[in-house]
């Protein structure tokens, strides 16, 4: 667990003085709200406006914000949705965005396995204070985040920054000689074949996805969200797929083409003992002729003539019962000489 971050130093004397400034300021302000309360009060005298349900899609769209969120901010800003996203902003997505800055090292490493135990995920998810890992509402999210890596089967980053810049330059090459877009002009071929990327590059990437447990948003604004209420930075820093049996090659089984080739085997070993058959009377024959004494210096000359090995010659002369010349003929017939 954030293995590889640069973790914050803590100064306790330094912490205690900033928590003291801090107070002091929220003091301040509280003084500074009692104008404000008037205007408030002018505020609610504002007539309703009717938010429609197409507005407040808009707004998610264009913002991540929560439903409940964006219809606050239409009501706020009087329908307007350009309106309402600065308005979100102000209010918690800014805060969002500058916590990303922030270093978080703190956090947890979640498994999820599969129903059948085919599958299992390992996913480390990061925040900034241990006080915040240890709760329910971080370990809830951390669990579904390993859920959500287990039912994208095609993710294989976190983030879309996260894939291999090779990988990409050799998909655009193959994009721009596709034979659809070589009627079209430069420009206008670059602009389709970077979409074609993005969109691949986006489906492989886990922040990309629609989240599981609600379709409407994507993991990525899960974690703004989670960002926004917890009040830390929250990120999904890794995650490892194990799919069982992958990269292991599985024999394929044939039981017809397997049976035939142990019939194909077995008729071949019977042909082999027929032809063997008549070898072992020649065996015999061999054995009832009489022995001859090969002397050293008959070997020496067949050698000599035929240029075959000395165990050769000796068998020769055996076989031709010590005549030289029959044994030269004999082992040219055999290849020997």
């Amino acid at each position: 667990l954030g293995e590889g971050l640069e973790k914050k130093n803590e100064d306790f004397a330094a912490e205690v003085e900033a928590q003291t400034k801090a107070l002091q300021k929220k003091a301040e302000e509280k003084k500074e709200e009692a104008p404000k309360e008037e205007e408030k009060k002018e505020e609610a005298a504002k007539p309703t406006v009717a938010i429609s349900a197409k507005d407040v899609k808009v707004l998610r769209d264009k913002s991540g914000a929560g439903m409940m969120d964006c219809k606050k901010a239409l009501a706020e800003c009087g329908g307007d949705v350009e309106e309402a996203v600065v308005w979100l902003r102000k209010k918690g997505m800014a805060s969002a965005d500058k916590k990303a800055s922030r270093i978080a090292a703190e956090g947890a490493v979640a498994q999820y396995i599969h129903a059948g135990a085919r599958l299992g995920v390992l996913v480390e998810v990061n925040c900034e204070t241990d006080f915040v890992a240890r709760g329910d509402k971080f370990k809830e999210l951390v669990a579904d985040i390993a859920m959500q890596v287990a039912a994208c089967p095609d993710v294989e980053y976190v983030s879309p920054e996260d894939a291999d810049p090779a990988t990409i330059a050799a998909e655009k090459e193959v994009q721009m000689k596709m034979e659809d877009l070589q009627s079209k002009p430069e420009n206008i071929r670059e602009k389709i074949v970077q979409g074609r990327l993005d969109k691949m590059v986006n489906e492989k990437a886990l922040l990309k996805q629609d989240y599981i447990k609600d379709t409407s948003i994507t993991v990525e604004e899960l974690i703004k969200q989670a960002t926004a209420e917890i009040g830390e930075k929250i990120s999904i820093r890794r995650f490892v797929k194990y799919n069982l049996g992958e990269g292991l090659e599985k024999k394929n089984e044939d039981f017809a083409a397997e049976v035939e080739a142990q019939t194909k085997a077995l008729q071949k070993k019977a042909e082999e003992k027929k032809e063997e058959a008549p070898k072992e009377e020649e065996k015999k024959e061999e054995a009832a002729k009489p022995t001859v004494a090969i002397s050293a210096k008959d070997v020496k000359v067949l050698r000599d003539k035929s240029g075959a090995g000395m165990m050769d010659c000796k068998k020769a002369l055996a076989e031709c019962g010590g005549d030289v010349e029959e044994a030269v003929v004999w082992l040219r017939k055999k290849g020997m000489a």
